[in-house]
């Protein structure tokens, strides 16, 4: 490939990806994930396989870090004793752009599975026939997302649009728990941004 081609192939995938940003539906689900989480007496344990878990590890982050205690739990190892880590006042946050992920369906299964009160589960997808639909309490749809590659198959517009709308969530939750500079000093009193919250 020429400069020329390099060029176009970026602009292309930086344009897909914005255009999946903007195309995010924002619907009352929204709201019922922010309010969900926002009052939650637990953690907010977030899961995904693959790409989409990479986004998972970064919302669990976010979220410990501006004041919702969270950690990522992978789907594999759910199977293999981790599913131990959720408890009854947990919030389940799970991350499929096809919503057919065996590993992801059957952790959420499972889980629902571990308690009396069925635990509560949020999920972001995207396919129209998703399989975790019918076992999530909230829909987060990230609607029909066209992948840039030009084989139509790496992640890459879904997996944007899919952090773009995590980082939205983390600040909605925020905002209503009204989460102070101090506040996120307390947590993040390293690095630059540390020394930032720190400035009076």
């Amino acid at each position: 490939m020429g400069i020329d081609s390099v060029k176009n192939r970026i602009r292309v995938v930086l344009s897909a990806e914005a255009d999946a940003i903007s195309a995010i539906p924002i619907t009352d689900a929204i709201y019922d994930a922010v309010d969900l989480m926002s009052h939650c007496n637990g953690k907010i344990i977030i899961s995904g396989m693959g790409k989409a878990g990479i986004m998972a590890r970064k919302m669990a982050a976010t979220l410990s870090s501006t004041g919702t205690p969270s950690i990522f739990l992978h789907p594999g190892e759910a199977q293999h004793g981790d599913l131990g880590i959720i408890s009854p006042d947990d919030i389940l946050f799970v991350m499929s752009t096809s919503g057919k992920t065996r590993e992801v369906i059957e952790m959420v299964k499972l889980s629902q599975n571990l308690y009396e009160t069925k635990i509560k589960v949020i999920s972001i997808t995207s396919h129209l026939n998703s399989n975790l639909r019918s076992i999530s309490d909230v829909i987060l749809d990230l609607g029909i997302i066209a992948e840039p590659c030009p084989l139509g198959l790496t992640p890459s517009a879904s997996t944007t649009a899919m952090l773009a709308l995590c980082d939205a969530i983390a600040i909605a939750i925020m905002d209503e728990k009204g989460i102070t500079k101090h506040d996120y000093a307390k947590r993040h009193h390293g690095g630059y941004l540390g020394a930032k919250a720190r400035i009076k």
